[in-house]
């Protein structure tokens, strides 16, 4: 999934960032408010690590955020249901 459907969804994807990076408080999500490199910029405030690991989190989230769709959702989309 690309960034800008993570950040057309964000209240739906920000709760689930809540739960993947504990330490990032709910402040911090609402200034992100989509925006990629913010939320890079959190993570290694909160977690103190490098730019390109923080990169490698928020890249491997992104990847990974349409397989918590429900059941069906993407097969809908791709228009095969």
């Amino acid at each position: 999934m690309n960034w800008d459907q993570i950040a057309g969804q964000w209240k739906q994807a920000s709760g689930r960032m809540r739960e993947k990076w504990g330490k990032l408080t709910d402040d911090d999500l609402q200034s992100v408010a989509g925006r990629r490199d913010q939320l890079i910029g959190r993570l290694q405030e909160r977690y103190g690590i490098a730019r390109e690991e923080a990169e490698r989190e928020v890249d491997a989230f992104s990847d990974s955020y349409h397989l918590d769709e429900r059941p069906g959702e993407r097969t809908r989309r791709a228009g095969k249901a």
